[in-house]
């Protein structure tokens, strides 16, 4: 460059980055909570020994670090052991550790587990959606339903009561399941709370509508029995990323005579992630009060979810399914869960990881829009 010459003026504005509209968001939010875990820890915990230099340090760990040490909760929110009390936060996540209801690889009970672990990798602050979870959501971990390990019909019940408590008081219901049978008596649960019609919005790669599955009621028949629900109408459930080699053929055959709406991976390449998730919602939404997610991790290529029950290349990818889950919690929720991580087969708790980031992800953007948290919404 010519050192006479003057540089050309640029046209680049920070202001225009993502980040930096995110970074003045986040700027606003503070640390009170932060500061009040941080002294709370020194109370019950001890003072670390004299040569730590950092004095927020304690002896005994009692806050989110390290993120290995101390007792799991999601997010290691409080943990609500009195559940007569659980109307005190706005979202309570909570595990259904069954998988009698899987037809191949059994193993998600453990999948509560495995997604609360992984999730003390996070300390709930995002830059991509100007989030901090922790400071602006009451958010507690309610631990485990009991379920009944040989009765698929009592665990149902179990299920039901304790989904309709959180959400009679006043929670948004995070159910980390667990297979995926679980999502029938959620939406059980909510359903006659919801004062008028509720939609599903469905990810998986099999398509779990048929009636029945080797005469029981399995992980493959819980959408059927969920819209046979009085206020669960069919014209209101979207199934997403449906598609593969197996376990389908029975469903399709309901979905067609129920007319759902099913959006295949191959209509997800040829129309885009974002329009897909737009006919989702409109049918979803269409005539309805509330909407309830319900996420299969194994809708994600099973290369990036290897610890599942029935795994299926293809799927989506994970930029995808987070952009989706982004995009439906924009419009409100109801309640969601998370289900078929099978820590048996993950690899290095990366299908977990992803588990825990769907659900993260949808919080964060409830808060972000005002559905939940601080913001509040002002229509």
């Amino acid at each position: 460059m010519d050192p006479d010459s003057s540089p050309a003026q640029s046209s680049f504005d920070r202001r225009d980055l993502h980040a930096t509209r995110m970074l003045d968001r986040l700027s606003e939010i503070g640390d009170e909570r932060l500061r009040a875990l941080t002294q709370r820890g020194l109370e019950v915990g001890l003072e670390a020994a004299p040569s730590v230099q950092d004095r927020r340090i304690t002896t005994f760990a009692r806050g989110g670090q390290p993120a290995f040490a101390g007792i799991n909760t999601f997010l290691k929110a409080p943990y609500c052991e009195d559940i007569r009390t659980v109307g005190d936060y706005e979202v309570a996540v909570v595990g259904a550790p069954f998988d009698m209801g899987t037809t191949y690889r059994s193993g998600a009970r453990f999948g509560p587990q495995a997604v609360r672990r992984i999730s003390a990798l996070y300390d709930g602050y995002s830059l991509d959606l100007g989030v901090d979870l922790l400071e602006e959501l009451r958010l507690c971990d309610a631990g485990d339903i009991f379920v009944i390990p040989s009765n698929i019909e009592k665990t149902f019940d179990q299920i039901d009561r304790a989904v309709h408590h959180l959400f009679e008081s006043g929670c948004f219901p995070v159910v980390i399941g667990g297979d995926h049978s679980i999502s029938y008596p959620n939406i059980r649960g909510i359903a006659p709370l919801i004062d008028g019609n509720l939609g599903i919005i469905h990810f998986d790669r099999h398509i779990d509508i048929q009636e029945r599955d080797m005469d029981e009621r399995m992980h493959t028949t819980h959408f059927f029995h969920a819209t046979n629900i009085p206020n669960v109408r069919p014209a209101n459930l979207v199934q997403i990323a449906i598609g593969g080699w197996y376990g389908s053929r029975p469903g399709l055959k309901v979905a067609r005579e129920r007319e759902t709406v099913v959006i295949t991976v191959g209509d997800i390449e040829a129309m885009g992630i974002e329009r897909a998730t737009e006919i989702a919602l409109e049918v979803a939404w269409n005539g309805t009060k509330a909407v309830f997610l319900s996420f299969d991790i194994d809708c994600l290529d099973g290369g990036f979810t290897p610890g599942t029950g029935s795994p299926e290349p293809g799927g989506l990818l994970p930029r995808e399914a987070l952009k989706a889950v982004r995009m439906i919690a924009k419009q409100g929720l109801c309640g969601m869960d998370l289900v078929e991580i099978a820590p048996p087969y993950d690899v290095s708790d990366v299908t977990a990881q992803l588990g825990c980031r769907v659900v993260m992800d949808v919080l964060g953007t409830l808060v972000s829009e005002g559905w939940l948290g601080t913001r509040g919404r002002s229509s």
